[in-house]
């Protein structure tokens, strides 16, 4: 399965690709922000059967090369670049700042409900990552209110999904563009 995401807010692109394995699901994209702060960034982002993250690997370019690595250790801890992050402890799943793929896993969380996650936010082209509280409303079929708690205080937008369960906009920010 292939989506191909624009943005909305600054010039952007992301090609992302979705192919299932025997445990789960491997995501693979490359993405151009070429707005006021142009990068590239190309991930390789691995859920199991449940839509859960297993280990999400960055490649960014933006002037200098920079990697970033974070993988699951058990429930609710992370490794970044492999070391323990203890201020992770508790986070259901990463959240990218470059991508509306992640808000999908957040969704499925929710599975169908109104809720909140913490997620460790990943911040592009920093790289940074720090934890971040989160609210997802479900609104209507297909539709939830996205209200950020924690890095972003205040930020909302509503959130559109397709019949796959992936994002088909993102109100002020993404938008599906049509499948060929």
């Amino acid at each position: 399965m292939i989506r191909r995401w624009r943005r909305l807010d600054e010039p952007g692109l992301e090609l992302c690709r979705l192919v299932p394995t025997d445990d789960g699901l491997r995501v693979t994209s490359s993405l151009v922000h070429a707005g006021a702060e142009p990068f590239g960034l190309h991930y390789r982002w691995f859920v199991d059967r449940d839509w859960r993250t297993r280990s999400l690997y960055l490649d960014l370019e933006a002037g200098t090369r920079r990697s970033l690595a974070i993988e699951r250790q058990g429930a609710g801890r992370w490794l970044v670049d492999g070391v323990l992050r203890a201020d992770l402890d508790g986070c259901d799943e990463p959240d990218l700042s470059a991508t509306p793929f992640c808000n999908t896993l957040a969704i499925r969380l929710m599975a169908g409900r109104t809720g909140e996650l913490t997620t460790a936010y990943v911040a592009a082209p920093e790289l940074t990552v720090t934890p971040s509280r989160q609210r997802y409303e479900a609104i209507g079929p297909g539709r939830w209110r996205y209200v950020d708690l924690g890095v972003a205080k205040g930020f909302e937008a509503v959130i559109a999904i397709d019949g796959d369960g992936l994002v088909s906009g993102y109100e002020g920010l993404f938008e599906a563009l049509p499948e060929r």
